[in-house]
């Protein structure tokens, strides 16, 4: 597995024109050697060649890998910019991912003063984005718990509770299913806070009429998932009802579209015309979708700025959304799987209108 992904990104560097690039995102290193490390502030690196002479640059406090690779280690007294540099062909073209701290770029940069450094992150990052059978699996795996998880958030919903006892019960679920401890707080909107995109959770307590927006998803052995429904508490006015449904059908006009060979800005086209149509295009306030995998938001993104070009195992959310300032907001959030001839939607949970209680 580790080897063919190598070979995927070995195949982009060809494609770009280069025979160096230097890996640092823990992630992606991972992604191609299998072994799993946070460096913290340390310099760690995965240093890939062409010709396959492939090195790992190891601190001496980080554990052994269980690799064939060559591995370089030294300690944090070491001058181990200057062991990079050693190493480097400094009459080659350097790419460089997006992870790379200045403090490690400028001393090899003075080093290596011959070297043109340029960003190629893309030759991972085009790689992750496509999926793999194992990958596409376990990710349908994880959007299944997020929809168990969302159905226990929609029975917990009860007078007087607050977002942030609907956040905890939410964590609790997660760690029923053995999904990690350091997740991140979902994000839980009542009414008027719901119209902020990235409301930060709070101890806003729910009251009739209310809308619910619930955006949550964990992580489960490195992968991500990602989820957003929203309901109604008690009763649920003209106007919340027809932004709803204009939202859920932006939602679905967008997800019937998802198949190899469509741009993805036209799936942002098609529903932000719909909720332009609608009325509310000026409260449809982000893009329609982010890519999803080793971190919730991976490179590559579904918007009308978007040139990528949808490809069988990409993974990406379609997720349209309606703010109204003072007044409620709806997002309704499914991560859909770009399949040989088509799309699967790997959410089943409802997105019929709920009022709750």
């Amino acid at each position: 597995m580790y080897k063919e992904r190598l070979q995927r990104v070995l195949s982009k560097m060809k494609e770009n024109n280069l025979k160096q690039v230097l890996v640092l995102d823990p992630e992606s290193i991972w992604y191609l050697t299998g072994y799993q490390n946070e460096p913290m502030e340390r310099f760690y690196a995965l240093y890939l060649r062409d010709d396959g002479n492939h090195i790992m640059f190891l601190n001496k406090l980080f554990p052994a890998p269980d690799t064939d690779l060559q591995c370089l280690w030294f300690s944090d007294t070491d001058d181990y910019i200057g062991l990079l540099a050693s190493k480097v062909d400094g009459d080659e073209t350097l790419g460089v991912d997006k992870e790379m701290r200045a403090r490690f770029l400028v001393p090899l940069m003075k080093l290596c003063p011959d070297c043109d450094i340029v960003l190629a992150s893309d030759c991972v990052d085009d790689v992750r984005a496509c999926k793999d059978d194992g990958e596409r699996e376990y990710i349908g795996k994880l959007s299944s718990i997020d929809d168990k998880v969302m159905q226990a958030a929609e029975g917990f919903i009860k007078e007087g509770v607050t977002e942030a006892e609907v956040a905890q019960m939410i964590l609790d679920e997660y760690k029923k299913y053995g999904h990690d401890s350091d997740i991140i707080l979902p994000s839980v909107a009542f009414g008027p806070n719901a119209a902020d995109p990235h409301h930060k959770t709070d101890s806003t307590v729910i009251k009739e009429g209310d809308c619910v927006l619930i955006d949550t998803g964990s992580k489960k052995k490195l992968y991500a998932s990602d989820m957003t429904r929203t309901f109604f508490y008690k009763k649920a006015g003209d106007k919340q009802r027809e932004v709803y449904e204009t939202v859920r059908q932006a939602n679905e006009i967008a997800e019937k579209m998802v198949k190899p060979g469509v741009k993805l800005c036209d799936l942002d086209k098609a529903a932000r015309d719909h909720i332009t149509n609608a009325g509310y295009g000026e409260y449809f306030t982000h893009r329609l979708g982010h890519f999803i995998g080793l971190n919730v938001h991976e490179k590559g993104d579904v918007s009308s700025a978007s040139e990528i070009i949808a490809q069988p195992g990409m993974i990406f959310s379609i997720e349209p959304g309606v703010y109204i300032p003072d007044e409620f907001g709806v997002r309704i959030e499914d991560i859909v799987l770009v399949t040989e001839d088509g799309c699967k939607i790997l959410n089943s949970y409802t997105k019929e209108l709920k009022v709750l209680g």
